[in-house]
């Protein structure tokens, strides 16, 4: 039987600490020795910017009708990095970067090649991309050790930021938990024409837990998912950012396993704005003193710095942390005046019409502890069996409950090909954080919530999964097939 210890151990020996837009999180205890490793890393290093890739070149032969692209090799192998000062730590990488990101523009097709240099299985996901099937990142689609296989991204959804990760069928969880993971930024001539902060004052900032050893090496255990003090950013330990007096865009993506944040900008809380979803802008912004962020989500916020003094320092915190480890998660800086132009319109993207609802489906999402695996309508996940059939064109409506309530354990559900509006919560409307396109919703202990999802331009099989990448492992995933 395959059972995780600390299931039952933040059931049985912890309460609920509820967060954001009905959220929670559970809260248990830490090693000592992680912990320490942790504090003692804390605003040592600078924050890394990501590094935006350049196309190999931009257009070649027809692939997939395509001969207009940007083309892009992405390998996955293991590398020797720092992360901790003073050590170096072995990670698997997408071309030896840690979270490198590839910006798009709407319209203009991604072809990948993508290499697998590791001696596990590799299968790419753009998670948040609407793509054809076979390009989805299937778990039977798996690229083996030293093989590659071609991606293609026509890019004709809406603005919106995404990353890529695994999807193999067993290797996909540690994977991800040891680096592999790249940024994906798309953008449209309508976000384009908005006076956001651009350039240098878009920053993606991409966050995750770990445990590491005093020697820097990277300890990956399935069941001790609340022994991973170490918070990294864009893979530095609580690094500092040193920005100037005025606007910043960021785009946070939160790439862990199974941790949540609850991020507050210094003690007071001071304010943020909020942007944008999974599924790309909002349709107004949202002032707001915290941004719930679960893993696989996307937020976008602006923080003005211009209103403090040069010479501030401003903490970044995460309020729902384990209990003994550093509640910081970076640190920004600001070291200069600087001219802004940018602002926050009042108005940003409408909410698309999904139309009219024809079908509606209910997913229970539960543990079994008898035999240690998570359930989707109590079964758990078989790759060579379909579990429902929407129809190309069809909107349906879409209930998700989480019953389990003994253990205290969230779960969340993450759809491929299509992003979904929420309809409510417990019968109660979204709030204005949750008004935009979504892919990837998190339902707490005896709580519900239902979301409308309308299938377009592909057909084939597509997965739909809890993003807590242990109860994925232990079965909580299904597969639809789209048909015409």
């Amino acid at each position: 039987m395959l059972t995780r210890r600390q299931i039952f151990k933040t059931g049985a020996a912890t309460g609920l600490l509820a967060v954001g837009s009905g959220a929670a999180i559970a809260l248990g205890t830490t090693g000592a020795a992680s912990k320490a490793v942790a504090a003692e890393q804390m605003f040592r290093v600078p924050l890394r910017v990501p590094r935006a890739l350049r196309p190999l070149r931009t257009k070649g032969r027809s692939i997939a009708g395509f001969t207009d692209y940007d083309f892009y090799r992405l390998a996955t192998r293991e590398v020797e990095t720092t992360i901790l000062p003073g050590t170096t730590t072995r990670m698997r990488t997408f071309n030896g970067d840690l979270t490198p990101v590839i910006r798009a523009t709407r319209g203009r097709p991604v072809v990948i090649q993508q290499v697998n240099e590791l001696n596990v299985p590799f299968s790419m996901h753009l998670h948040g991309g609407h793509v054809p099937a076979r390009f989805d990142g299937h778990p039977n689609d798996e690229n083996l050790p030293e093989s590659s296989r071609v991606f293609v991204y026509p890019n004709t959804q809406q603005a919106s930021t995404m990353w890529i990760h695994d999807h193999s069928h067993q290797a996909h969880a540690e994977n991800i938990y040891r680096g592999v993971a790249a940024g994906y930024v798309l953008t449209d001539e309508f976000e384009e024409r908005l006076p956001l902060p651009k350039g240098q004052y878009d920053v993606p900032l991409y966050l995750r837990d770990g445990k590491f050893a005093a020697d820097g090496t990277l300890v990956y255990d399935m069941e001790d998912f609340m022994d991973r003090p170490t918070v990294l950013v864009n893979g530095a330990p609580r690094p500092f950012f040193e920005v100037a007096a005025r606007k910043y865009r960021f785009r946070l993506t939160n790439t862990s396993n199974e941790r949540a944040f609850l991020l507050q900008l210094g003690e007071e809380g001071h304010e943020m704005t909020h942007i944008a979803s999974d599924g790309g802008l909002l349709p107004a912004p949202v002032a707001t003193k915290t941004m719930e962020i679960w893993p696989a989500e996307r937020q976008e916020v602006v923080i003005d710095f211009s209103r403090f003094p040069v010479g501030s320092k401003v903490v970044l915190r995460n309020l729902i942390g384990y209990p003994g480890e550093p509640a910081e998660v970076m640190r920004f800086d600001v070291v200069r005046a600087a001219d802004d132009p940018s602002s926050v319109p009042d108005v940003l993207r409408p909410a698309p019409d999904l139309g009219t609802a024809t079908v509606e489906r209910k997913f229970v999402m539960s543990f079994d502890p008898a035999t240690g695996h998570h359930l989707i309508n109590n079964k758990q996940f078989d790759v060579n069996r379909v579990d429902l059939k929407p129809k190309l064109g069809d909107t349906e409506i879409w209930t998700i409950e989480n019953t389990d309530t003994k253990f205290g354990i969230p779960h969340s559900l993450h759809t491929h090909l299509e992003h979904f509006l929420v309809v409510d919560r417990d019968g109660k409307a979204p709030g204005p954080s949750e008004a935009g396109l979504k892919d990837t919703i998190t339902v707490m202990p005896g709580k519900k919530a239902r979301v409308k999802i309308k299938f377009t331009d592909y057909t084939g099989k597509f997965m739909y999964h809890c993003h807590l990448m242990g109860h994925l492992t232990m079965g909580m995933m299904g597969q639809m097939e789209v048909v015409d």
